[in-house]
């Protein structure tokens, strides 16, 4: 028979039955220990009472005179009986120096000597109490002696029963017991309170289940390709992934970084930033120890409050060539998509004029066409002898002429075919973006005009284009560049950023020039590797 899997006890149940044991036994030592103070209270109290009262008597002229002979004997025993009366202790005995009873609870006993045999040291002149066993029973008494014109002459003895003693200490530690039940039925409450309060910040969850869940989640973050770092609010590194350790080691930074201050790991990251300024950062370049990354950084918030952060690393070089990839396309695309539509035109031109049978016409438009051809071509041939950039420099020109755009090329040195094809991505997002960035800077003015400059010299493309559009602040120069950075509106921003990012992967350099209300001039000057002509 197959044996059914017993169901696992809560943490619920386990918590109050854990807290209530640690109750339990608190208390248990607290009550026992309180107790024991009260019982010592109890018996030093009784003790202090019975000395008290034989000094008192001691110093009685009743029971001195009666001891000395000034005063009648039964003296003694009256004045000792009103006493215990009014203190309820058990009894007051008075002793001669024979040790004899000069007074006693039971009258008979008078004159018969004193039993217990603790009572020598007070005949020596000591005072003190102790516990001894007479003709009453088991009785703790003080002994004290009687003095006259500094000769002792008797003992009084003061005793108050054991039991009474006893019934003393229990009444004491009566309000310990009562403590302590009450005490055990709070913590018995505040342990259901507190198992439901830790089940509640747990989200429902057992200790089984939130296992799973940190195994599923560690499985989940080794998973991902990208690099992901997390912080507390102490700027401590709590979390991360194998991507981020691998691109950490790849920037040669070692160790591992759990545990330590985000600064102190990585210094160039101000993740920490976003404890303070709670504003998500998307795709931030940053240097690691010279490797390129792109980071994401956003706070962490619970119940309104920042907790912590988290950072997302990727390798910039993996997004740089995507991102060239994408743009050179979309270069190309553009280009081609511009002199499809313009070749379309021109043929519906001709067709329309043979249809016609406009011949003349057609011949003066054939040649029309044909000598600007020639012009733009021949100048672009002139100064671009890479065919690739030639042609994409020609479609381009003719776009911004047909949109209205006076445009003039110059330049003295020709730029010679490209020994290095794979930079030619780069060559054409840079070229492409300034000529796009300056024609929108133009486009809405009616005599719009750009002037581009073009030469190689010392292994180097040197490119200029001028505008004559409303110009830059000076103060938003710097910012020309940064990604979303447009006067245009969003989703703007992007050419001019691509632009620099190609820019600093080829080593180019740049710089801007402008004036507002007359006009802006962008330059670069990037390496260019080019075959002799």
């Amino acid at each position: 028979m197959k044996r059914q899997n017993k169901k696992p006890v809560s943490m619920q149940v386990w918590l109050t039955a854990l807290v209530c044991m640690v109750v339990l036994v608190s208390l248990s030592v607290a009550g026992y220990l309180i107790g024991s103070n009260a019982a010592d209270q109890a018996r030093k109290s009784q003790s202090e009472k019975a000395m008290n009262i034989a000094i008192t008597i001691s110093h009685a002229q009743p029971v001195i005179d009666g001891l000395t002979g000034k005063g009648p004997i039964e003296d003694i025993q009256a004045f000792t009986k009103s006493v215990q009366n009014d203190t309820q202790v058990e009894y007051i005995v008075v002793m001669n120096n024979e040790r004899i009873r000069q007074s006693h609870p039971v009258t008979e006993r008078i004159g018969q000597y004193f039993v217990g045999g603790d009572e020598d040291k007070a005949f020596e002149g000591e005072q003190y109490t102790s516990m001894a066993t007479g003709t009453l029973g088991k009785s703790m008494r003080a002994f004290v002696p009687i003095t006259s014109e500094g000769q002792i002459i008797g003992v009084v003895a003061v005793g108050i029963m054991m039991d009474n003693v006893r019934t003393s200490v229990l009444a004491s530690m009566n309000a310990s017991f009562i403590g302590i039940g009450f005490g055990l039925l709070i913590g018995l409450f505040g342990a259901v309170l507190l198992a439901r309060k830790v089940k509640r910040t747990l989200f429902g969850l057992e200790p089984r289940e939130i296992a799973q869940q940190l195994r599923e989640r560690e499985s989940m973050l080794e998973a991902v390709s990208d690099g992901i770092v997390a912080i507390n609010d102490k700027a401590e590194i709590v979390l991360v992934n194998q991507a981020a350790i691998t691109l950490f080691r790849n920037a040669g930074i070692e160790g591992n970084p759990v545990g330590k201050l985000i600064q102190s790991f990585v210094p160039s990251l101000p993740l920490q930033q976003m404890l303070e300024h709670k504003k998500p950062q998307y795709d931030q370049e940053f240097k690691l120890n010279g490797l390129d990354v792109v980071v994401t950084q956003v706070p962490v918030i619970s119940n309104h409050h920042v907790v912590g952060a988290l950072a997302i690393f990727r390798d910039k070089s993996e997004l740089t060539s995507l991102v060239e990839q994408l743009s050179g396309a979309r270069v190309y695309a553009e280009t081609l998509r511009y002199q499809t539509h313009e070749f379309m035109n021109k043929l519906h031109i001709i067709m329309a004029m043979v249809h016609t049978k406009s011949y003349d016409e057609l011949k003066e438009y054939i040649a029309y066409i044909s000598d600007a051809y020639q012009t733009e071509a021949g100048i672009v041939s002139r100064l671009v002898k890479d065919p690739v950039i030639a042609g994409y420099l020609m479609g381009k020109l003719s776009e911004l002429r047909d949109s209205g755009i006076k445009i003039t090329l110059n330049g003295d040195h020709p730029l010679p075919p490209l020994k290095k094809v794979e930079h030619m991505d780069k060559v054409i997002t840079i070229l492409g973006n300034l000529l796009d960035n300056a024609s929108d800077a133009v486009s809405e003015r009616v005599d719009g005009e750009l002037q581009v400059t073009l030469n190689y010299e010392e292994s180097r493309l040197e490119f200029s284009v001028y505008d004559n559009g409303p110009g830059i602040l000076v103060e938003n120069i710097e910012e020309v560049f940064e990604q979303g950075m447009s006067s245009k509106g969003e989703g703007r921003g992007y050419g001019l950023y691509l632009a620099k990012i190609a820019l600093d992967e080829l080593g180019g350099i740049w710089s801007v020039s402008s004036t507002k209300g007359k006009g802006t001039q962008f330059s670069v000057s990037v390496p260019y590797k080019g075959e002799a002509l």
